[in-house]
């Protein structure tokens, strides 16, 4: 299984991350319901912040996990998923994309 951790970054203000909020609302169970798709779930900072913690207003973590790279690759050229890029794409600045998987494949 993959886990892929996507940092989206928005423009400055709380319009641009609750617009990018609302619109991963929409698109949730639909990618829930993918072949393959074992997670999806957008993520802020939590507040109040403790003293270790690295706050980022205008960012959101994207936490997926999916059963393969060809799931993740057919996730990406869905046509809710293209739609949903460009529906928000005035409001993100980057996204930093990590595919993970587990180190120690037996447990």
């Amino acid at each position: 299984m993959l886990i892929i951790i996507a940092e989206i970054y928005t423009h400055e203000g709380a319009e641009h991350r609750q617009a990018l909020l609302d619109a991963f609302q929409k698109i949730i169970p639909t990618v829930l319901a993918e072949d393959g798709c074992y997670g999806y779930e957008p993520l802020i900072d939590h507040l109040p912040a403790i003293e270790m913690q690295a706050l980022n207003q205008n960012s959101i973590v994207m936490l997926e996990k999916w059963q393969s790279t060809e799931h993740l690759e057919a996730h990406m050229q869905t046509a809710h998923m293209k739609q949903h890029f460009e529906v928000t794409k005035d409001h993100v600045v980057d996204v930093k994309v990590r595919i993970l998987e587990a180190s120690f494949k037996n447990l």
